[in-house]
């Protein structure tokens, strides 16, 4: 077992070192030159903006930090989407922050950087968290417009946001610390309050070329669009700061003015530490997703006092139901087993498994949680619903829906860790990213797919054996196996948990020991957003 446990220690530790040196070259934006160009102007880069921004020693839950990781290999690349998201606390006050990073393309939009402006936005209007924008953007990223601009998700998306933000009563604020323009020049001056740098700060709807191009105009981008302009002339800004410190003791100043929020009324007392170490999970957590483990030696590391009082503890035991507190707060978890069980009637079933038992036992539980008024837990580490005649027969179809509909109309807040599998409809049972979570993160070990590697290369593998063997070539057995690893190969790098996030499936990749952070910092986040909707889960298959 010793040698077992040191055995995936090293190897979890050493992906967990492998995260952090992804996360190092990821926060360089756009490399030291074009940070030197920044700091040429006076200006702070998107980090130091937030660093200096955020209440010294606090906490910062960044969201998107892989955006875009690996994607637009043709245009130099877009670390992390060009912009900077996460919640912060800003004197005191949880808040959702979007600085633009002006160090990669001069802070334009990318396709994945609309998608992750507008998913920092769904979180804060999801929790009504106030929102601090940090402009600094060139606009659109002109050579790929058609993918940015014109569609319902698209560019445009986030002043719908602004709008109707603002018509709830959410909170936010705007500091114009660089370049603003065409259309983006509507997010900040559609924020309650926006601020202006003098002298590194611009906003308008035509630059001088374009006015030069269009009416013939001679002007430069100070006069056109300047603090002065715009503090003085337009009125267009409200404040105007000589530099970036300034404008950001403002935002803190104001802050620190706002009402209090009103809350959701979720149960937390005196956080406490597990008291089994959260750093044996890098033992317990096996080096390879097929190996069976024990869910709840993980859950014991995860929760306050390792308390957890297990619901249904000898029905359905493929999934674990429980209650248990995160860093104070009462949560209802939702894990998958990973070791085999055998029920009462004799039937082995195999872990990360969803049978009908176990499905009926979930959305019993998920229907509890929401008559309590608490806030839930996915831990993810599923390889889908069980299959062949006896689940059909026992109606595992119903029993899976009826989960999903518990999941789908539930109301208290929902977080959700992909700690290994995430696979096919599991994904969606145990509430993958369409089904609202207010927040979803992925340890490095996480798999995402619609199923396991070994087994989706070989139906791919039929299919193009199939169209090859169509066009009249024939398949010796080496070119068989040479189409079986290119396959696998593929197959498997779009399953790791920095493809996912690359592409927003998951908001982030972490340490399994910031598990705590996430949940916690979520549930926070959530508590200020009372619930409004009755709970009612449709029509359910009995």
């Amino acid at each position: 077992m010793n040698i077992e446990f040191n055995k995936n220690e090293d190897l979890n530790k050493q992906s967990v070192y492998e995260l952090k040196t992804r996360l190092k070259k990821i926060y360089e934006g756009g490399g030291a030159k074009n940070a030197a160009k920044q700091k040429d102007k006076g200006k702070l880069l998107a980090r130091e903006r937030i660093a200096y921004l955020i209440d010294k020693e606090s906490e910062f839950l960044e969201v998107g930090a892989f955006a875009a990781d690996g994607m637009y290999a043709e245009q130099g690349g877009c670390p992390s989407a060009g912009v900077v998201a996460g919640i912060g606390y800003v004197s005191g006050r949880q808040c959702m922050i979007i600085a633009n990073d002006a160090t990669v393309k001069a802070g334009a939009w990318f396709p994945m950087t609309a998608k992750k402006n507008l998913r920092a936005q769904e979180i804060a209007m999801e929790n009504r968290l106030p929102v601090i924008y940090l402009v600094d953007s060139a606009g659109v990223y002109l050579p790929m417009q058609d993918e940015i601009f014109p569609d319902k998700e698209h560019f445009g998306r986030m002043f719908r946001n602004n709008a109707l933000m603002s018509a709830d009563g959410i909170v936010q604020i705007s500091a114009i610390m660089g370049s603003c323009v065409a259309g983006g020049a509507y997010l900040p001056i559609m924020s309650d309050e926006a601020m202006i740098v003098d002298g590194t700060g611009s906003v308008f709807l035509a630059g001088s070329y374009l006015v030069k191009s269009a009416i013939g105009e001679e002007i430069d981008n100070e006069t056109l669009g300047g603090a002065t302009t715009h503090c003085e002339i337009s009125g267009v800004t409200d404040y105007k700061h000589p530099n970036d410190q300034a404008c950001l003791d403002s935002i803190r100043n104001i802050m620190s003015k706002l009402g209090a929020p009103d809350v959701a009324g979720f149960d937390r007392i005196k956080p406490e530490m597990p008291k089994l170490n959260p750093e044996d999970i890098y033992g317990i957590l096996p080096e390879s997703r097929e190996k069976p483990y024990d869910m709840l030696e993980i859950i014991h590391r995860l929760v306050d006092g390792s308390d957890f009082e297990e619901y249904k503890q000898l029905y359905g035991q493929s999934i674990i139901c429980g209650l248990g507190r995160v860093d104070g707060w009462a949560v209802g978890i939702v894990a998958n087993q990973r070791k085999v069980v055998k029920s009462k009637k004799g039937e082995m079933q195999f872990g990360g498994v969803i049978y009908s038992d176990s499905a009926d036992k979930a959305a019993r539980f998920i229907m509890n949680c929401n008559q309590k008024k608490i806030p839930l837990v996915f831990l993810q580490d599923v390889t889908g619903f069980m299959v062949g005649s006896r689940s059909e027969q026992g109606g595992i179809i119903k029993d899976g829906a009826k989960m999903v509909m518990a999941v789908a109309n539930s109301v208290v807040p929902k977080f959700t860790i992909v700690l290994g599998n995430s696979y096919g409809a599991g994904n969606y049972a145990m509430c993958g990213k369409s089904y609202d979570p207010r927040l979803i993160y992925a340890w490095p070990s996480a798999k995402i797919a619609v199923m396991g590697g070994s087994q989706a290369a070989k139906v791919l593998l039929q299919i193009q054996e199939a169209s090859l063997k169509a066009k009249g070539e024939t398949i010796t057995p080496e070119k068989e196996a040479e189409l079986l690893k290119e396959i696998t190969d593929r197959y498997n790098s779009q399953t790791t948990p920095y493809y996912a996030a690359s592409r927003l499936w998951v908001d982030g990749v972490i340490d399994p020991l910031e598990t705590r952070k996430v949940i916690s910092m979520g549930i926070e986040a959530a508590n200020q957003s009372p619930i409004k909707k009755a709970f009612n889960v449709g029509i359910i298959q009995t």
